[in-house]
């Protein structure tokens, strides 16, 4: 129960920090929404290749290292679309560094959210 309150509390600070980097009036610029595109694709990847690939192997298995890389390209993506737009002036510096201030506590919600409930037991997320 503790780890559920404090990864929506997590989750709800990044937010909170992506949404200052928009809304503020002396930023009030709303590209920076698009990273919650990346926020939706990143967990994706390694979703489809847990349901896919058994954890009884203890060899190293490609469909789970593409999943993994594919899923450092989304975030990396993530951290990358602010400082273009930063840099190709759609937006300021202090939204963009904003931006990644809620693009780091956002990711490690979701990091914490699979090292939670990514373990192979009774209640878990990979039940639903």
């Amino acid at each position: 129960v503790y780890a559920l309150i404090s990864l929506s509390f997590g989750g709800a600070i990044g937010l909170m920090f992506l949404m200052l980097g928009c809304a503020l009036p002396i930023y009030n610029q709303y590209w920076p929404l698009f990273v919650l595109f990346f926020y939706v694709l990143s967990p994706i990847p390694y979703c489809i290749a847990r349901r896919l690939v058994d954890d009884t192997d203890a060899m190293s298995n490609a469909c789970k290292e593409l999943a993994i890389f594919l899923t450092t390209g989304i975030v990396v993506s993530a951290f990358g679309l602010p400082i273009v737009f930063a840099r190709a002036h759609l937006i300021e510096w202090g939204a963009c560094a904003l931006v990644l201030t809620g693009n780091t506590v956002i990711f490690a919600t979701i990091l914490g959210f699979f090292l939670v409930f990514g373990s192979n037991d009774d209640f878990s997320w990979q039940q639903w």
